[in-house]
């Protein structure tokens, strides 16, 4: 779902800049949901526009104001307006695992291969 900035007065972001933008709605999760606040693909493709943390969640024990933190890394200011779309929310399970700690860790075809190692 869209999520729309909630401001009394415009904000604009420099190039290279950050603001917190409040939304104006606040959500009450179910324990073991989580929502994630991403960026728009239209705001990041015509102007640079982002989520630094993204996804950013929104965990089911907070009841405060749902914010969005915003980045500009395009090479103009950005002016954000109330209502304006900034961002998108999804919400989802949040799966918790079990951690072990052991000394060495099953063997897979991939292995220790890194960045480009599938050869895809």
């Amino acid at each position: 779902m869209d999520v729309r900035a909630r401001l009394d007065d415009p904000v604009t972001i420099e190039p290279g800049g950050t603001a917190l933008i409040p939304t104006g709605f606040s959500v009450a999760l179910p324990e073991g949901y989580e929502a994630q606040l991403r960026p728009r693909s239209g705001l990041a493709l015509r102007h640079a526009i982002s989520l630094p943390n993204s996804p950013g969640t929104v965990d089911s024990d907070y009841r405060g104001e749902v914010k969005v933190i915003v980045v500009n890394h395009g090479r103009q200011p950005f002016t954000v307006e109330d209502g304006m779309r900034i961002a998108q929310m999804v919400i989802s399970p949040v799966c918790r695992a079990a951690i072990e700690v052991v000394r060495q860790l099953p063997e897979t075809g991939r292995g220790a291969g890194g960045f480009g190692s599938t050869g895809h």
